[in-house]
């Protein structure tokens, strides 16, 4: 890896680390399109697994006591579903055009918020809900690494606490990146080259985690509901502008 492929994969892997660990992602979105500025998007997304694992493992911790286990419990089948669809349809169904479909999503999420005048109304979740966000979040997670906003945008909906939204969503994905994980090794993805990599970026990993805790305790509840948003609107933007700028070139 070069310097400046290293100095990039830093940057993308402090802004996941602060993203994922402090507000449940959004940021962590651009992780992969910042990492393949210098490799090929395949490679950046497999040098940036095991640091995405290991960012899940250090929130599960953190947030152990705040997880909704019955969301989880919910959320499971529907991911499990999705991931099996992702596998099935990985050389068959077109990535931008998921990428798109999700990011339209995510904005619509957004746009029903600021609809709202900033508030949400209450809204626990659905079984039904749950399962098909929990569905499309393992499918385009597999396909397009693009799994966040449907589940994020379901959560943020039902006005959980901010540490039990932040928390639920890591014991989420890690469950569902260790299952990625599984797929992609199974695919002959990991290399000892990739795996060292991954390995010399975890001081930056360190770094973004601490740095998404601190602002996770200090950020008020309502102050954190709207960053939540905003960062989901980045997501959602991204991804409209990565698939359709993809789909607009071919």
């Amino acid at each position: 890896m070069s310097l400046e492929s290293y100095l990039i994969a830093a940057l993308a892997v402090v802004l996941t680390g602060i993203s994922k660990s402090g507000f449940a992602g959004g940021l962590g979105i651009l992780g992969v399109p910042l990492v393949a500025l210098t490799m090929p998007p395949q490679a950046a997304a497999v040098l940036l697994l095991p640091i995405l694992i290991g960012i899940d493992i250090l929130a599960v911790w953190r947030y152990r006591n705040d997880w909704q286990a019955r969301v989880i419990v919910v959320l499971l089948p529907g991911a499990a579903l999705g991931i099996g669809l992702g596998m099935i349809g990985f050389s068959r169904i077109d990535p931008d055009l998921l990428r798109v479909a999700i990011g339209a999503m995510a904005l619509g999420f957004v746009l029903r918020f600021a609809l709202g005048n900033g508030r949400n109304r209450e809204a626990r979740a659905s079984w039904p809900t749950l399962l098909v966000a929990s569905t499309m979040s393992g499918f385009a997670g597999f396909v397009a690494h693009a799994g966040g906003p449907p589940i994020k945008g379901t959560l943020l909906r039902a006005n959980l606490d901010k540490s039990a939204f932040v928390g639920t969503n890591a014991f989420f994905f890690f469950l569902l990146n260790l299952a990625k994980g599984a797929g992609y090794a199974a695919l002959g993805l990991f290399t000892i080259d990739s795996v060292l990599a991954s390995a010399l970026l975890s001081p930056w990993l360190l770094a973004g985690v601490w740095l998404g805790f601190a602002l996770h305790t200090r950020i008020p509840q309502r102050v954190f509901v709207t960053l939540a948003y905003g960062l989901l609107a980045v997501a959602g933007t991204n991804l409209l502008l990565i698939g359709g700028a993809s789909l607009w070139g071919s």
